[in-house]
C-alpha cells in the first residue's frame, strides 16, 4: 500500500518526523507522570494532542467516521469489513464488533491508530434510549451507556495498556450526515451527537507485523439497572505495516 509520494521520501525527512513524534510522545510522557499517570511506551497519554487534536476531538472523529460510513462494509458491524474504509490524513481508525474477532490489515507505514476499545454516543437521529435532542441530552445518554464499560483492556504485542480508567473521555458535540440505511438506523440525515467511552491513540508503528488485542464490555444487572445485559466486545488486528 506504498505510493509513490512514499517510496520517494527523503530517508532525512523520515528521520526528523519520526524523531518529532518520539520528542513529542516523551515530553507528553512527562507531563503524564507529573499528573500522576503512568505512560505506556509507544501510546499518547490522554493529555496529548498528536495531529493538533486531543483524544476527546479524535473520539469525535472517530465516531464520525463510523457513522457517515455505507452500512454496508461498515467496520463498525461487519467483522469482515477492510481496514482501509474511508481512512484518510495521518491517523487510522479501528473499529471492531461486539463478540470474539480477528482481523488481518495492511497498514502504510507512518499512520497513527486510534482504537475505540468500547464506547456509546446519543444523537438526534436515533430513537430512544439513544435519543437526544440537545448537547445536554445528547451528553447525559453516553455518560449513562458509558458508566456501564467494564473490564477494558488493550495489548500491543502482548504489552498492556496500562492506567487504562485514565483514557475514558467524553467528546464534544459534533455534527454527522448519516447514509439510507445506516449504522443505527433505517434512515439517515444530519444530526448531532455526543460520544463516551475508552480510547486509545497508538503512535506510528515500525515496519513489519504487529498484533493489537483489545475491548471491553458493557454490563448491566438486575440488582443495579432493573435489567440484565452483557455485551463483550474482544477484537485481535494482526497488522503488517508497510
Amino acid at each position: 500500500m506504498k505510493s509513490s509520494t512514499t517510496r520517494n521520501r527523503s530517508p532525512f525527512a523520515t528521520a526528523w518526523r519520526s524523531a518529532g513524534l518520539a520528542l513529542a510522545l516523551g515530553l507528553f510522557a512527562l507531563n503524564a507522570v507529573a499528573a500522576g499517570v503512568t505512560p505506556t511506551p509507544g501510546v499518547f497519554p490522554p493529555n496529548a494532542k498528536p495531529y493538533g487534536k486531543s483524544y476527546s476531538e479524535w473520539s469525535a472523529a472517530w465516531w464520525q467516521w463510523s457513522m457517515q460510513l455505507s452500512l454496508t462494509g461498515n467496520p463498525a458491524v461487519d467483522p469482515d469489513a477492510s481496514c482501509d474504509v474511508g481512512q484518510s490524513g495521518p491517523m487510522w481508525f479501528l473499529a471492531a464488533t461486539f463478540g470474539t474477532t480477528e482481523h488481518t490489515c495492511s497498514v502504510p507505514r507512518g499512520k497513527a491508530l486510534f482504537l475505540a476499545l468500547l464506547g456509546a454516543e446519543c444523537s438526534t437521529l436515533e430513537a430512544d434510549p439513544f435519543h437526544g435532542d440537545t448537547e445536554k441530552q445528547q451528553r447525559a445518554c453516553a455518560k449513562y451507556w458509558a458508566d456501564h464499560i467494564k473490564d477494558a483492556f488493550c495489548n500491543i504485542n502482548g504489552q498492556p495498556v496500562v492506567n487504562l480508567s485514565a483514557y475514558r473521555v467524553s467528546s464534544p458535540q459534533f455534527a454527522f450526515t448519516a447514509p439510507t440505511p445506516w449504522i443505527f438506523g433505517d434512515t439517515g440525515g444530519t444530526g448531532t451527537s455526543v460520544a463516551d467511552g475508552y480510547y486509545v491513540l497508538i503512535a506510528p508503528l515500525s515496519s513489519g507485523t504487529h498484533t493489537l488485542r483489545y475491548g471491553a464490555r458493557f454490563l448491566f444487572t438486575q440488582a443495579d439497572d432493573g435489567f440484565d445485559l452483557d455485551l463483550p466486545a474482544d477484537a485481535t488486528f494482526h497488522l503488517t505495516i508497510e
